[in-house]
């Protein structure tokens, strides 16, 4: 059984950071696509950032340069930091993995994490 849980969350003020982990049991993090997600209040969830087997990575472009996805093998841990945080960085941020390298869709998510950054 695949599970997702991040940690991390909390309340910081513009221009501050947080790191978000992600501790996956139950498959490797290397064995598929990992994303960070994000969903405001009112709004869709949205990519984030995504994290690919062979280690290439995305932004959406509210983020580049401020937020970094990584991964320790070793731990099997996804993590998110970010950096510069503004108030729009407002959301439940949520992990998902795909379930293998060949599948086009998140299959398992986490329970979610909230930030919160304050003006």
């Amino acid at each position: 059984q695949v599970q997702l849980v991040e940690s991390g969350g909390g309340l910081v003020q513009t221009g501050g950071s947080l790191r978000l982990s992600c501790a996956v049991s139950g498959r490797t993090v290397t064995n598929g696509r990992m994303g960070w997600f994000r969903q405001a209040p009112g709004k869709e969830r949205e990519l984030v950032a995504h994290i690919t087997s062979v280690g290439s990575t995305y932004y959406e472009d509210s983020v580049k340069d401020r937020f970094t996805i990584s991964r320790d093998n070793a731990k099997n841990t996804v993590y998110l930091q970010m950096n510069n945080l503004k108030p729009e960085d407002t959301a439940v941020y949520y992990c998902a993995a795909r379930s293998s390298r060949t599948s086009i869709k998140y299959d398992y998510w986490g329970q979610g994490t909230q930030v919160t950054v304050s003006s």
